[in-house]
This record gives structure tokens, sequence and C-alpha cells, in this order.
């Protein structure tokens, strides 16, 4: 029994040091790539998909209108999409600085109300380039100009651009922004290896007419999640090597770290979910290959107190770990201006196995709560 579980400890464990490689390497294939910064020519639509937002809408709302992009060339549009709180008056309040609101009234329950915002958003819309973020994000000034810029030099069909949290008030919340940065650098990596498969849908460009020749989210809209990389795997799939991740700072999108531990699962099992509908075999392989590696590393703590053989085994484990996230995410944070976050490895680490696995058991099982609403 001993042998077994080391022998399938080792070879998940080298699973798990070939797809850290895999990103380390992908990451650094992004480049810093110039982007145009005068003398624009594309119509953006700003999109985003509002619920309950009275609290922060307001910030992202001022934070483009700030932005430095050619005003005749942004169109903005905000979906509220049946707020119970005082969301849709507070869009309606910015109309006459060019804001458009448009309110979903739908008839009969959806699972995808996020999906369905976005979609007739983009029918509404008039830009060339959708641009869509989230309705209590932060941006600085020049962050539509990186996006379009770097569109309209290089032509990709989609962007993905980097997002971080900031402003944490806690230590928790520190440890999930360290956590995120892996996320972020999974996303870029595929896309710098030429594999396409996830992204973040606060921070996304693509053009429209790709859109509709995708068929929009159909197919993919059975699920409350998944506007963003979904939508980018449909896309991938007809035009590899068309999408691209702007590694410039300019472009980064701010937004806040759940503030307990019950928010932040119930985010984490939304973003689970969407793995059921993934098409690349080969994706769903490594997705599964990882959650068994902290299976492993989980079961050898767990077998440690019956034969301490495998608290060796474990602690080889949670040191590999550790070494591959820092070598990993040092150049990441170094980006976001972030490096003192690499002080949380130690203690991040063994707390990430234990949700990591807790998430892959019940990611996609049942419904879950999200903006009030029962999903799944």
């Amino acid at each position: 029994m001993i042998a077994l579980l080391s022998t399938f400890s080792y070879l998940l464990t080298a699973l798990f040091l070939s797809v850290i490689v895999f990103i380390i390497i992908g990451w650094h294939k992004v480049k810093r790539l110039k982007v145009k910064l005068t003398n624009f020519t594309t119509k953006v639509t700003i999109l985003i998909a509002a619920r309950n937002e009275e609290d922060k809408i307001h910030l992202t709302i001022e934070d483009i209108l700030a932005q430095d992009y050619p005003k005749h060339l942004t169109e903005i549009i905000i979906v509220d999409d049946h707020s119970t709180d005082r969301t849709s008056a507070i869009i309606g309040s910015y109309a006459d600085r060019g804001v458009k609101l448009l309110k979903l009234n739908e008839d009969k329950p959806l699972n995808s109300y996020k999906k369905k915002a976005i979609a007739e958003a983009i029918n509404l819309s008039t830009g060339e380039l959708m641009v869509a973020t989230d309705a209590d994000c932060r941006m600085g000034s020049q962050w539509l100009s990186a996006i379009v810029g770097y569109y309209e030099m290089h032509h990709p069909l989609m962007i993905s651009s980097p997002v971080t949290y900031f402003e944490e008030k806690s230590l928790f919340e520190r440890m999930q922004t360290l956590e995120f940065y892996t996320l972020v650098a999974t996303g870029a990596a595929f896309i710098g290896n030429n594999h396409a498969s996830t992204c973040n849908g606060a921070n996304l460009a693509y053009r429209k007419d790709i859109f509709y020749e995708v068929d929009g989210f159909k197919g993919i809209d059975d699920l409350a999640s998944g506007d963003d990389e979904l939508l980018l795997q449909k896309i991938a799939a007809i035009y590899p090597g068309r999408i691209a991740f702007l590694k410039r700072f300019k472009a980064v999108v701010f937004t806040h770290a759940k503030p307990n531990l019950a928010e932040f699962l119930q985010q984490r099992r939304r973003w689970a979910s969407k793995s059921v509908k993934y098409k690349d075999r080969k994706v769903v392989a490594v997705v599964v290959g990882l959650w068994l590696f902290n299976v492993s590393v989980a079961l050898n703590f767990l077998g440690g107190f019956y034969d301490t053989a495998f608290f060796v085994v474990c602690g080889m484990q949670l040191l590999l770990m550790a070494t591959l996230e820092l070598i990993l995410l040092y150049p990441v944070t170094r980006f976001f201006n972030r490096r003192s976050l690499l002080i949380l490895i130690p203690i991040s680490i063994p707390l990430y196995v234990a949700y990591f696995v807790y998430i892959g058991m019940i990611g996609n099982k049942g419904k879950y709560l999200w903006k009030g609403r029962m999903v799944r």
C-alpha cells in the first residue's frame, strides 16, 4: 500500500512539475510588445453587466469616463440585471455623460443572466471592439488606450488583459491575491504557448464580428458562469494563435478579493463549474491530474499518522510546490509591483492544497449562490 501510494504520488508530482514548467515558459513567451499611442481609429464599446452594485459602480463609471481614449470613439453600455437596490438609478444618472443603461426584463428564469446581459449589450452596440469589465472594477486612465493601442498595432481577435486584487484588508485577502496571480500567469502562459484556454471576464476584449461568427454564447449558455473563458475557447478552436495576452501594467484592471472564506469558496466553486464545458480533453486531463496531485499531498499527510514515511513524501511535495511557486510568481509579482506577497508562499501552499481538493469535489455538483440567485 505504501509503495503504491508513493509511486502514485511521484507520478503526479512529475505531472505537477511539468505543468508549472509549462506555465513558467509560457509566461516568459508573452512579450511586452509596443502599442499604438495616438491616432486611434477603432470604435469601442465598453460592456458591463451589473446586479446590486450600488456601493461601487459609480467608481467604475467614473474611471471609465476618465479614460484618455477619444470620447467620439467610445461607447459605454451598462446592463442592469434585475437589481433590487439603487444600481439602475446610479447608472441612469450618468445618461447625460454618454452612459447607456439597458435593463434586463426577462419574463422567465434563466441560468445565465450575465451572458444574456452581455449578449443584449452587444446587440445594441455600435463599436467594432467589445471591451468587457465588471461593475466593481477600477482602472487607470490609460487602460482603454493600452488595449486599443495593442489591438490596432497587432490585430488580434481577442485580448485577455491582466486583473489583480488590491486594497486588501487582511492576511486572507493578501493570500488570495498571491493565489490569483497563479491563475493570471496560467491564462497568460497558455496563450503564450499558443494553447489559449482561460482568461478573466473583468478585462477581456474581442471583435464584435467574431462574437457573432462563433454564435456568441450558444452552447455554453446553460451555465451561469463562463462568459469569459468558454467564449475564448470557442474562438481559439477556430482561430488558434489569434488570441493575445496584453502584458502591460497600464492595461491592468483592479478588483477586490473576497472578505471571508464562505464568499471565496462560492467564487471558486463558480469558476470550477465551467470545466464541464471544456472541449479540449488535454486541458481537462491536466486539471484532473493537478487535482489528483493535490489529493495525493493530502493523503500523504494523513498517511503520515500511520507511517512517518508518508510525512517525508508529503514534505517533499510541499517543498517542491513552494519552490516552483516562487520561481513562477517572482516575475509575475514583479509585473504587478507586489513582490512582498512572496513571503506568504509557505503558509499559502498547505491551505491551497486543502481548498483545491475541496473545490474539485463539489465544483460541478448541484447549485450555488451567486448575486442572490441559486444557479448552476
